[in-house]
């Protein structure tokens, strides 16, 4: 691979998505895999492959944006969550985080990409607030989610804004999603430990 992994040549980055297609196959969980997509992971493809051998295998793999936006667009499980795990924090503009997050289906890809890649970025503080006032549920979802990381790294919300988390956490924890309870509800715990 002679060209330069940032820029991303299309037939480099053509073998690189061929070389991780094969790769995912060949850690493919059948049991797994038909479990997810029975409790409603309906991705294209879904191998089944478990949380710590994407992360291992990530680790073998360039950490470069244009491999992660290209893995991004695939609808493959796998690939959605290991673009998270190879973008890098420094090339990831806040408008491009939450165009992932308009692009997100599933709760998993919000937990996964929470905790390897938004929990890590400079604004995450900011957008954390921001999202858990959107009307979207994903984008609630992202932000309870990051909010609840980064409260349990040492993060403490501002006198002036803690009652205004603690009356939408409440809010939140009263509604209908699921998800968007069991996010709001860590926070909470966390706002009246704090």
């Amino acid at each position: 691979m002679s060209e330069n992994p940032q820029t991303g040549c299309p037939e480099e980055l053509a073998d690189q998505l061929r070389f991780i297609k094969q790769s995912l196959r060949g850690m493919m969980n059948g049991v797994l895999s038909q479990s997810m997509r029975e409790k409603g992971l309906t991705y294209k493809v879904n191998f089944g492959v478990e949380m710590p051998r994407l992360c291992e295998f990530a680790a073998e793999l360039p950490h470069t944006s244009a491999l992660a936006a290209a893995l991004w667009k695939e609808d493959i499980r796998e690939c959605r969550l290991l673009a998270g795990l190879l973008q890098p924090i420094e090339a990831f503009p806040a408008d491009l985080a939450e165009v992932w997050v308009e692009q997100m289906r599933f709760p998993e890809e919000a937990a996964f990409t929470v905790l390897h890649l938004f929990s890590r970025l400079p604004y995450a503080s900011t957008v954390a607030f921001e999202w858990v006032a959107r009307e979207e549920e994903m984008f609630q979802l992202c932000g309870w989610l990051l909010l609840g990381r980064l409260m349990a790294q040492g993060m403490q919300p501002a006198p002036r804004d803690r009652q205004e988390l603690l009356d939408q956490a409440q809010a939140a924890v009263a509604g209908q999603n699921m998800h968007l309870r069991n996010a709001a509800a860590k926070v909470l715990v966390r706002l009246e430990e704090a």
